[in-house]
This record gives C-alpha cells, structure tokens and sequence, in this order.
C-alpha cells in the first residue's frame, strides 16, 4: 500500500482559491512560509538548501475531492481538455507541483517567494530546483502556447466601478483589508462571457456575476468596457448563521457588510 504524510504546510494567507493565482506573479513583493512538521528531523533535512534560489514543491490538492476526465481550464477559451494536459485539480491523484522562490532557510521553517497555493496547503516532498536539469524553454507548449500568446497582449476590456461598488469596495478595504479588485480586473478584462471554472455566469434575471472567492460581484457590459454595479457576500446570510458556518473565509466580513446600509 502507497502512503504519505506531509512533511510541512504551507502558510500563505490565501484562504480561497480566488486569492491565488493560476501562475505565481515573480515579480510580487510576497513572503509565505512553508512549516515543516515537528518531531520528525526535517530541519536536518533542509541542510544545504539554502545555497539553491529555487525549489520544487510536492504538495496536495486538499480542497479538491473529485476528478474527471476531461476539464475546463481556467485560462482560454471555454474548451474541455484532457486532464492530463492540464494543470487542473481535478485529478485522479491530486498531486501538484510548483517551483517557487527559496528566499531563506530558518532552521524548520523555508521562507518562500510567491507562490500559487492556498493557506494550509499540505507539502509531500521538497526538491532543489537545478536550472541546467529543469529548464527547457525552447520546448512546445502545446495549446496553452496559443492562450499564452493572447494573454500578452493588452485586456480587450476595461473595467470601471459604479458609485455603489466604489463604496463597498472602499469599505471592505479600509475595514476588512479585503481587495480582490486586481483579481477581477485580470479576469474580467480579457473575457467577461459566461465561463463555469472562471466562475462567471449570468442569471436567470439577466445579471451577470462573478465568484470572487468568498464574495460576489455583479456586472454589465456595453461594448468594451465591463462595469461593476455592486459587490456582495457568496453566502446567503442563513447560511452564515447556521451552526459550522464558522469555518466560511470572510464570514464576520460578510455579516457586517450585510447589516452595513451602503448608499
């Protein structure tokens, strides 16, 4: 029988999967930490690591429970594709892999640069990240060349805010420290169609909306330019006073926002 513990888990402040980038962003002046498990002398295993800038991690989808065979990736168009030829958490075993930046070792605790991963993330191995061994640029890249081709070029739409979204934004900022606009702007302003994995869809009103992690935000479109109309908590508030609601990222967030009388 196959076992495995982790060895470590990943602190990152990202609670839903929405805060995390597909792609780490390098250039991002971000520290996390990745805690190794006490007792079982892996601070004598991270000897020597400290001469290496990168490392791989080995780490589980721990929110993810199901697989399926053929996916809709978050990048590109709405195509389902193989999983294998995915990056996708829906896999049969739910290993992923990510190199991220090692920027210092402190005895049984690794100090990361950006990373991708959610808070409480768990880690199954570390692998010291060698370029000459793990690079190979000049490589295909099969479809996702083409997506990566139109995501360079600049956002076909803008994104504005209307008067009520500027204040509930506002307020979940200067109250909450809670920002997920840089996120929306990104999605929203390469592609605002209905997209079930980009968790945009439109209703049975005609509204349209997007998941924002643990928040909502609505929105309509005219011509190029996307404009957000009002903002909202992704739970219905008897849910959030139901019993083991506790454990809803943003949920004393989401109640104050519900009682706060936005004008």
């Amino acid at each position: 029988m196959l076992q495995l513990q982790p060895i470590g888990y990943v602190r990152t402040g990202k609670s839903v999967k929405f805060q995390a980038l597909h792609q780490p962003e390098e250039t991002a002046a971000e520290q996390h930490v990745l805690e190794m498990v006490k007792g079982q002398g892996y601070e004598d295993g991270l000897r020597d690591l400290a001469g290496f800038s990168r490392i791989w991690l080995i780490w589980w989808f721990h929110k993810n429970h199901t697989w399926r065979p053929m996916v809709l990736p978050p990048r590109g168009p709405a195509v389902r594709r193989g999983v294998f030829a995915t990056r996708s958490p829906h896999r049969p075993n739910a290993l992923g892999i990510t190199p991220v930046q090692l920027l210092a070792v402190e005895k049984d605790r690794l100090i990361l640069g950006p990373c991708d991963l959610v808070d409480g993330t768990p880690v199954f191995d570390i692998k010291p990240y060698i370029p000459g061994y793990d690079s190979f640029p000049q490589e295909t890249s099969g479809w996702t060349g083409g997506v990566d081709a139109a995501l360079a070029s600049p956002p076909a739409y803008q994104v504005d805010y209307a008067p009520l979204a500027q204040a509930q934004a506002a307020w979940l900022l200067t109250q909450w420290q809670i920002d997920f606009r840089p996120r929306l702007e990104e999605l929203l302003g390469r592609d605002p169609s209905p997209h079930r994995t980009r968790r945009i869809k439109r209703g049975a009103d005609g509204r349209c909306s997007i998941g924002c992690g643990a928040w909502r935000a609505w929105f309509g479109l005219s011509g190029q330019t996307v404009t957000i109309t009002e903002f909202g908590p992704g739970f219905p508030l008897r849910f959030l006073h139901r019993e083991g609601s506790e454990i809803v990222p943003d949920r004393a967030a989401q109640l104050a926002f519900l009682e706060h009388p936005f004008t």
